[in-house]
């Protein structure tokens, strides 16, 4: 503070034609601090007023520089800011001093508590140790940076980055009263060391003034306690009176957070002066010592090497409050390059000039923030073992949150066994696809379970197997899920190939059969086949064999369009078809003779045409609530069977639009098998019964086959199945019904003539009379 404020009345930068003064005070107990900052705020007679404002109160002094511990800095902010007297302290780092409403007046310029516990956190997480042990001291300062630590390590947990304390412990403060050895602290002080000795964590963080751990390090060497990592806080962080402590590097390896170092040039030599000229008479014994007191010199000398050693890193802060003070007065008083204003000033003054100071100093921004910090930030440093020139070697840096930590790694020198970082965890990490199973209430401490299929490890979350989404899966212990397999019809299957030929072999039938029956449409053969509605059953029998590619390739709206009216509309077609022609051979030989009024109307009105068109149109109404409640649009649907594969669909609800689809069908089946049935009795030339018969028994057949294939199998053999009885049904009503007349055409066209069928009635009509 001295060689600062000689600086500056030196210089003509600053306040020129102005000379600061000072007075400078050791603290070294409360009621020391408090004697001198009565006096401080008290006028030239020594006397504090009591006053409602005090914004005209002159002070002896305008601003205040320290104290340097937490306690009496805490104590002179809250007299201070009664008078709005500025303080900057240059060595307390507490939070409390951070909160502008408590006090307005508190500026500092080394970090608060809060850096220097995110510094320790980083660390931590940069050497991935998870697992430490927390000692703290039993004062004011070591409780907060204690509370500051858990404050943060929740933080982290919310954004899962888990940190757990293995145990935490207090370090009684040295009792003066009792010698040492015999106090209850010392036998404190030896439970809390066989604790950090039995426990799993290698790392231990010591938040701690300097008194305490005097004793301490003595338990620790004592009990051979040794290979951890010790992590200072910054209040002891370069003390070189622990570091000097005998064996001492027994311990391991010692990290601390330290204030970053700007050496101040011509320092060393303000400290340490050269000795006093000869014959220079000895000054006075009521001299104060400093360095214009050559009595005390040898003194001074013998500590150069430590004071040295030690670094400039306090001596910066102290030497930057100084200039802090130079600048808020040389703006006040509206300084020019040769002179200043000289004028009566207070306090109150000051202190906003202060908060608003801006400079560099030494290539160091000096500033201050809204709650009176630096943006300056800390270091670590590394004690070396047998180097005292050079005891604290900086290995990283760190300025704020928002800038990475940067370790020098080739810095490090680790005290350990195989000269490599130790371990500190719980819990190993778990292998790859494995999550973490708490042991107990710290998250640190699991056991690893493996993920089971159909779930990836997310590595935002290690403690939940999350599902795959919907389209993906995953194989057990795996961390990443794969797009499932789309299974449909391919165009190269064997099976659709099989499918495409039978489809192609029905629709040449058809054409073939249609052919044949216009070749021979005046013959009796086909007249009595349904005449004009067998050219309908058969176009409508091509037609269906046709939407066979409708159930093939990839799917499109108007593919899932095509399945759910095109086969649906020409079987429905058909079976209509076949339905009124056997009921119209009924009608013939039964009912004309016992209903001949009935018989008339249907003839009058064309009955069979009305009859097809009617449940043509029925089926029509049908497609549209089909579609309308089971609309037709592409969707995967998951397998039960496979869960690695995806099926692609029309609906999601492929039975219930299946059922709904096929209901009149099923119906018209049904009653062309009770009209079989009714006219099994009829001229044979006349009589399909066993034909149609046989075909309603095969589609419904079919239908138990696919329906039992449905309740086994979710998979693609259920669309080959489907698809396959689509074309069986069609090829039974065709070989079935159209069949035995294609026979009786090509194979015996003696049969097929009006007298071979006049017989067969007359034979009918002879046998009912």
């Amino acid at each position: 503070m001295r060689f600062a404020v000689e600086e500056i009345n030196n210089s003509s930068l600053l306040l020129p034609g102005i000379s600061l003064g000072y007075e400078i005070l050791d603290v070294c107990s409360l009621t020391n601090t408090i004697h001198p900052l009565f006096y401080f705020l008290s006028d030239n007679r020594s006397v504090i007023e009591v006053k409602n404002n005090y914004t005209d109160s002159q002070t002896r002094v305008v601003a205040v520089i320290g104290p340097d511990s937490t306690s009496t800095a805490i104590t002179a902010a809250y007299l201070l800011s009664l008078f709005l007297v500025p303080q900057i302290t240059y060595s307390a780092t507490t939070e409390a001093l951070s909160n502008p409403r408590t006090f307005p007046v508190a500026f500092r310029t080394i970090p608060s508590t809060d850096q220097q516990i995110r510094l320790i956190l980083t660390m931590m997480r940069y050497f991935r140790w998870n697992w430490f042990v927390v000692l703290s001291s039993e004062d004011e300062y070591g409780q907060q940076n204690l509370q500051l630590l858990h404050r943060k390590l929740g933080q982290l947990r919310t954004q899962d980055a888990w940190i757990c304390v293995a145990f935490q412990e207090n370090i009684p403060i040295p009792e003066t009263s009792q010698p040492d050895g015999n106090s209850a602290n010392q036998e404190r002080l030896r439970d809390v060391v066989t604790k950090v000795s039995r426990s799993s964590a290698k790392v231990v963080i010591v938040l701690s003034t300097e008194l305490p751990l005097r004793a301490f390090f003595q338990e620790v060497i004592s009990q051979n306690l040794t290979g951890l990592v010790w992590i200072a806080s910054e209040a002891w962080s370069t003390d070189l009176i622990i570091y000097s402590m005998p064996n001492i590097s027994s311990i391991g390896t010692v990290f601390g957070v330290a204030v970053e170092e700007v050496p101040v040039p011509e320092l060393d030599r303000f400290q340490v002066r050269s000795g006093p000229t000869e014959g220079k008479e000895a000054p006075a014994a009521h001299m104060v010592c400093n360095q214009k007191c050559d009595n005390c010199l040898r003194m001074v000398q013998r500590y150069e090497s430590a004071f040295r050693s030690a670094g400039d890193r306090v001596a910066f802060n102290v030497y930057s409050s100084v200039y802090v003070i130079a600048h808020a007065l040389h703006a006040l008083l509206g300084c020019s390059e040769t002179k200043c204003s000289k004028r009566k000033i207070y306090p109150w003054q000051l202190l906003r000039e202060v908060a608003r100071v801006n400079f560099t100093l030494l290539n160091t921004t000096i500033c201050f923030d809204d709650k009176g910090d630096p943006p300056n930030g800390f270091e670590l440093v590394q004690w070396q073992w047998g180097t005292p020139e050079k005891p604290f070697k900086t290995i990283a840096s760190y300025q704020s949150p928002e800038e990475d930590l940067q370790v020098y790694d080739e810095n490090i020198i680790w005290h350990t066994e195989n000269s490599t970082p130790p371990k500190s965890v719980c819990s190993e990490q778990c292998a790859p696809g494995q999550k973490r199973k708490p042991l107990g209430s710290l998250a640190c401490c699991f056991v690893c379970v493996e993920c089971t299929a159909g779930t990836f490890l997310n590595k935002s979350d290690n403690f939940t197997c999350q599902s795959c989404p919907p389209n993906m899966w995953s194989k057990p212990g795996q961390e990443e899920c794969f797009m499932k397999e789309v299974m449909y019809l391919f165009w190269n299957d064997p099976f659709t190939i099989m499918l495409l030929f039978c489809a192609l072999i029905g629709l040449l039938a058809s054409v073939g059969t249609l052919v044949t029956f216009a070749r021979h449409f005046n013959t009796p053969v086909v007249r009595s086949a349904g005449g004009h509605l067998c050219f309908l059953m058969i176009t409508s029998l091509g037609l269906g064999f046709c939407s066979v590619f409708f159930y093939i390739g990839d799917l499109t709206e108007l593919k899932c369009f095509g399945r759910q009216s095109a086969f649906g509309l020409c079987f429905t077609l058909c079976i209509s078809c076949i339905t009124v022609r056997s009921f119209q051979i009924i009608c013939v030989f039964k009912m004309a003779a016992r209903l001949p009024r009935v018989y008339g109307i249907w003839k009058k009105y064309n009955g069979q045409h009305v009859f097809v068109a009617s449940v043509f149109a029925v089926k029509m109404v049908i497609v549209g609530l089909n579609v309308y409640f089971y609309p037709p649009a592409p969707v995967l649907t998951m397998i039960n069977s496979n869960p690695t594969v995806l099926l692609l669909m029309c609906t999601e609800e492929y039975k219930s639009s299946m059922v709904l689809n096929n209901a009149l069908e099923m119906a018209l089946c049904f009653l062309c098998f009770c009209f079989a049935y009714m006219g099994k009795a009829l001229p044979k030339n006349y009589n399909e019964a066993k034909y149609i018969t046989l075909c309603m028994t095969g589609y419904f057949s079919f239908w138990a086959i696919l329906l039992l294939v449905m309740s086994i199998s979710s998979g693609i053999l259920v669309n080959i199945v489907d698809t396959a009885i689509m074309l069986a049904n069609l090829f039974s009503v065709g070989m079935g019904y159209f069949g035995p007349k294609c026979y009786v055409i090509f194979f015996h066209p003696e049969r097929n003539t009006a007298a071979f069928f006049q017989e067969a009635i007359q034979s009918y009509t002879m046998r009912q009379e």
